[in-house]
This record gives structure tokens, C-alpha cells and sequence, in this order.
């Protein structure tokens, strides 16, 4: 029942193309050069590290989906967060460790090569979304499985939405506004995470009883 609320049409490309941009421009702020260094909103990642995975998606959007299909079926977008070992992992475990340890090291280049090694994808990242070029599936290699393409655009753009917010934060500025059909598949997908993570009631009080609500229903 719970993967029913995924249930809607596939994410406007040309808009997540502008998603990419606006946390481009994010990272590309003097702010988040300024702080590179200094431990960013997510515990132990730097700024850098964290622009790193930001503009990162950018990377993934377009060297995963120059892939050819896989043979085996896909999972579905619920399962894929039902099986990631980060989802339910502590700060402190491996899972999460590998990740920020891996993007802070990667940051150490400094904020312009960081910057200038993603810009080049924004040439080819139309093409790669063109609905007639690409999969139909794409493996997600550091997990081992593959998720439908659609349900592959919609995961790399809650990472924008999400560690865009992380990123403004950490720094003082604004957070960006994204397009609205990004951000409702993004809210549509945190939504589902949520409510099989605290079940239906929780997610039913949080937004309309706060004085009956849990004190927290996040995705993760």
C-alpha cells in the first residue's frame, strides 16, 4: 500500500535539468569556497565534501544513464531505499563513514576543480535525458541493483533538493527554490520513505495534529 503513493507521472527532464543548475549555482556561491574546510550541517562532512556529493548527481545523471539497459529487473523505488545500508545506519557506521570520508577527500582539490570537472556534463545532460535515448533501467553500481530510469531521475533529484538545503545551510545562505514538479516528486518519495519507516498515522498526525504528532517522521 505504501509504494501507491509513489504513484505519479514520470519527472519533467527539462526541469530537473534547471534542479541541476540551481544546485550548481549553489555550490558555485563565494560563501561555500570561503567555508570549504569547515565542517558543513551534515556531522563530519566538510562544505566541500558535501558540494562534492551535491554537484556529484550532476555526474551520476549523466555517466549512468550513457549505460546500455540491464538484463536484471528492476526494484522498486521504495525497495531501493528498503535495502541501501546508509538509510538505517549510524552516523558513525561504515555506510555513512565511506560516503562523507570519500567526498571530503575527493573536496581536497579545492572548490574551482571540483566545479570545473562537473560543468562539462551540462553539454551533454539534455541529451542523456532525452526519453528516446536513454534505458529503460540503470544500475546503481555501489548498490548492485537497478531501478527503473524514471525511478533513477527521481532519487538523484531528492539528492539535489535535499543536500542543496544542507549545503545553504551550512553556509548562511538562502536555501534555493526548485521547480515545483521536481519538488513534489521529491516530497512524494520522502513521504513514502516516511510512512514505512513510522507508518501511516505518524505521517497522518505530523501534518494535520502536530499536539498527537511523534516527535520526529523523517525519511531517514
Amino acid at each position: 500500500m505504501v509504494d501507491s503513493i509513489l504513484v505519479m507521472g514520470s519527472i519533467d527532464r527539462d526541469e530537473l535539468v534547471t534542479a541541476c543548475r540551481i544546485a550548481f549555482e549553489l555550490a558555485g556561491a563565494p560563501q561555500v569556497a570561503a567555508a570549504w574546510d569547515t565542517e558543513s550541517a551534515c556531522a563530519g562532512m566538510t562544505v566541500g565534501g558535501l558540494t562534492h556529493h551535491l554537484v556529484g548527481q550532476v555526474r551520476h545523471l549523466d555517466t549512468l544513464l550513457s549505460r546500455p539497459p540491464e538484463a536484471e529487473p528492476p526494484i522498486a523505488l521504495l525497495d531501493h531505499y528498503g535495502r541501501a545500508d546508509w538509510v538505517d545506519a549510524g552516523a558513525d557506521d561504515e555506510a555513512n563513514t565511506s560516503i562523507r570520508d570519500g567526498d571530503n577527500q575527493a573536496a581536497g582539490v579545492g572548490p574551482a576543480a571540483v566545479l570545473a570537472a562537473v560543468e562539462p556534463f551540462f553539454q551533454t545532460l539534455p541529451t542523456r535525458l532525452d526519453a528516446t535515448r536513454v534505458p529503460d533501467t540503470v544500475l546503481i553500481p555501489w548498490q548492485g541493483w537497478s531501478v527503473t530510469t524514471d525511478d533513477f531521475l527521481v532519487i538523484r533529484a531528492m539528492e539535489l533538493v535535499v543536500h542543496s538545503d544542507d549545503l545553504a545551510a551550512s553556509v548562511g545562505l538562502t536555501t534555493p527554490e526548485f521547480p515545483a514538479s521536481v519538488v513534489a516528486h521529491v516530497v512524494r518519495l520522502l513521504t513514502g520513505v516516511a510512512m514505512r519507516r513510522h507508518g501511516q498515522t505518524a505521517i497522518v498526525r505530523a501534518l494535520s495534529r502536530p499536539q498527537r504528532a511523534p516527535a520526529s517522521v523523517s525519511a531517514f
